[in-house]
Protein backbone atom coordinates (compact mmCIF):
# COMPACT_ATOMS: atom_id res chain seq x y z
CA UNK A 1 0.00 0.00 0.00
CA UNK A 2 1.44 3.36 -0.99
CA UNK A 3 1.36 5.89 1.97
CA UNK A 4 0.95 9.85 1.10
CA UNK A 5 1.80 12.58 3.20
CA UNK A 6 -2.11 12.62 4.13
CA UNK A 7 -2.26 9.84 5.50
CA UNK A 8 0.98 10.17 7.29
CA UNK A 9 -0.94 13.44 8.89
CA UNK A 10 -3.97 11.27 9.95
CA UNK A 11 -1.85 9.12 11.41
CA UNK A 12 0.14 11.21 13.28
CA UNK A 13 -2.99 12.58 14.83
CA UNK A 14 -4.44 9.57 15.72
CA UNK A 15 -1.29 8.69 17.18
CA UNK A 16 -1.79 11.33 19.46
CA UNK A 17 -5.37 11.05 20.10
CA UNK A 18 -7.15 7.72 18.89
CA UNK A 19 -10.18 8.98 19.96
CA UNK A 20 -10.26 11.60 17.54
CA UNK A 21 -13.96 12.04 15.41
CA UNK A 22 -13.64 11.53 11.99
CA UNK A 23 -14.96 15.31 12.04
CA UNK A 24 -12.42 16.90 14.29
CA UNK A 25 -9.33 14.60 12.22
CA UNK A 26 -10.94 15.51 8.92
CA UNK A 27 -10.66 20.23 10.79
CA UNK A 28 -7.26 18.98 11.88
CA UNK A 29 -5.41 17.94 8.47
CA UNK A 30 -7.97 20.01 6.18
CA UNK A 31 -9.49 17.53 4.08
CA UNK A 32 -13.45 16.63 4.12
CA UNK A 33 -14.78 13.83 6.95
CA UNK A 34 -15.65 11.45 3.82
CA UNK A 35 -12.53 11.80 2.42
CA UNK A 36 -10.27 11.30 5.66
CA UNK A 37 -12.92 7.98 6.75
CA UNK A 38 -12.49 6.49 3.47
CA UNK A 39 -8.65 7.02 4.09
CA UNK A 40 -9.34 6.07 7.84
CA UNK A 41 -11.14 2.64 7.03
CA UNK A 42 -8.66 2.00 4.15
CA UNK A 43 -5.55 2.15 6.54
CA UNK A 44 -7.39 0.13 9.09
CA UNK A 45 -8.45 -2.43 5.77
CA UNK A 46 -4.56 -2.73 4.64
CA UNK A 47 -3.33 -3.67 8.30
CA UNK A 48 -1.48 0.03 9.05
CA UNK A 49 -3.84 0.57 11.91
CA UNK A 50 -3.89 -2.81 14.05
CA UNK A 51 -5.89 -1.26 16.50
CA UNK A 52 -6.96 1.60 19.11
CA UNK A 53 -5.84 1.84 22.48
CA UNK A 54 -5.02 3.42 25.87
CA UNK A 55 -1.85 3.95 28.03
CA UNK A 56 -2.12 2.68 31.11
CA UNK A 57 0.15 4.94 33.83
CA UNK A 58 1.62 1.36 35.44
CA UNK A 59 2.82 3.58 38.38
CA UNK A 60 -0.30 5.12 39.52
CA UNK A 61 -1.65 1.14 39.92
CA UNK A 62 1.47 0.49 42.37
CA UNK A 63 3.64 -1.21 39.21
CA UNK A 64 6.33 0.85 40.00
CA UNK A 65 9.04 -0.95 39.15
CA UNK A 66 10.15 -1.91 35.54
CA UNK A 67 12.96 -4.85 34.55
CA UNK A 68 13.93 -6.41 30.96
CA UNK A 69 15.53 -10.05 31.68
CA UNK A 70 17.22 -11.54 29.24
CA UNK A 71 16.18 -15.36 29.44
CA UNK A 72 18.47 -18.21 28.22
CA UNK A 73 16.69 -21.67 27.53
CA UNK A 74 17.92 -25.01 29.17
CA UNK A 75 16.90 -28.10 27.37
CA UNK A 76 15.10 -26.47 24.49
CA UNK A 77 11.95 -25.21 26.93
CA UNK A 78 10.51 -22.86 23.92
CA UNK A 79 7.43 -24.02 24.05
CA UNK A 80 6.66 -24.74 27.64
CA UNK A 81 8.00 -21.20 28.50
CA UNK A 82 6.04 -19.28 25.41
CA UNK A 83 2.54 -20.99 26.94
CA UNK A 84 3.96 -19.76 30.18
CA UNK A 85 4.90 -15.78 29.50
CA UNK A 86 1.84 -15.58 27.44
CA UNK A 87 -0.88 -14.98 30.02
CA UNK A 88 1.98 -13.98 32.89
CA UNK A 89 -0.03 -11.20 35.34
CA UNK A 90 3.35 -8.66 34.68
CA UNK A 91 4.57 -9.44 31.93
CA UNK A 92 4.76 -6.25 29.56
CA UNK A 93 6.17 -8.00 26.61
CA UNK A 94 7.92 -10.51 25.26
CA UNK A 95 10.39 -11.10 22.14
CA UNK A 96 12.15 -14.06 21.22
CA UNK A 97 15.91 -13.16 20.14
CA UNK A 98 18.92 -13.98 17.77
CA UNK A 99 22.62 -14.19 19.68
CA UNK A 100 23.53 -13.98 23.70
CA UNK A 101 20.06 -15.40 24.99
CA UNK A 102 16.85 -16.76 23.81
CA UNK A 103 14.06 -14.20 25.05
CA UNK A 104 13.90 -10.84 26.02
CA UNK A 105 10.96 -9.84 28.43
CA UNK A 106 9.79 -6.80 30.26
CA UNK A 107 7.76 -6.95 33.79
CA UNK A 108 6.12 -4.31 35.42
CA UNK A 109 6.19 -5.14 39.08
CA UNK A 110 5.35 -3.97 42.88
CA UNK A 111 8.07 -5.56 44.34
CA UNK A 112 11.43 -7.24 43.96
CA UNK A 113 9.83 -9.94 45.36
CA UNK A 114 7.81 -10.55 42.16
CA UNK A 115 10.88 -10.61 40.01
CA UNK A 116 12.24 -13.48 42.21
CA UNK A 117 9.23 -15.00 42.30
CA UNK A 118 9.23 -14.92 38.67
CA UNK A 119 12.52 -16.12 38.54
CA UNK A 120 12.11 -19.26 40.64
CA UNK A 121 9.44 -19.99 38.24
CA UNK A 122 11.25 -20.48 35.59
CA UNK A 123 14.75 -21.86 37.06
CA UNK A 124 14.08 -25.02 36.18
CA UNK A 125 14.16 -24.67 32.70
CA UNK A 126 15.78 -21.49 31.99
CA UNK A 127 18.90 -18.98 33.50
CA UNK A 128 17.89 -15.26 33.72
CA UNK A 129 20.25 -11.84 33.55
CA UNK A 130 18.03 -9.21 35.08
CA UNK A 131 18.34 -5.42 34.22
CA UNK A 132 16.51 -2.99 36.74
CA UNK A 133 15.11 0.41 34.94
CA UNK A 134 15.68 3.41 36.81
CA UNK A 135 13.54 5.48 34.40
CA UNK A 136 12.42 5.93 30.93
CA UNK A 137 13.74 8.00 28.17
CA UNK A 138 11.38 9.64 26.29
CA UNK A 139 11.69 8.89 22.25
CA UNK A 140 9.37 10.42 19.58
CA UNK A 141 7.51 7.60 17.71
CA UNK A 142 5.67 9.87 15.51
CA UNK A 143 5.00 7.74 12.26
CA UNK A 144 6.77 10.45 10.73
CA UNK A 145 9.86 9.39 11.97
CA UNK A 146 9.79 5.79 10.18
CA UNK A 147 8.35 7.19 6.93
CA UNK A 148 10.25 9.42 5.66
CA UNK A 149 13.47 9.70 4.96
Amino acid sequence: MKIDEIDVSILEELQKNSRLSIRELSKRINLSAPSVAERVRRLEDDGIIEGYTIKINKKKLGLSIDCIIKLTMKNGGYEKFKVFIKDYKRSEWCYRIAGDGCFLIKLSVKSLNEIEEFINEISEYAITETIIAFSEVAINNNIDKFLRE
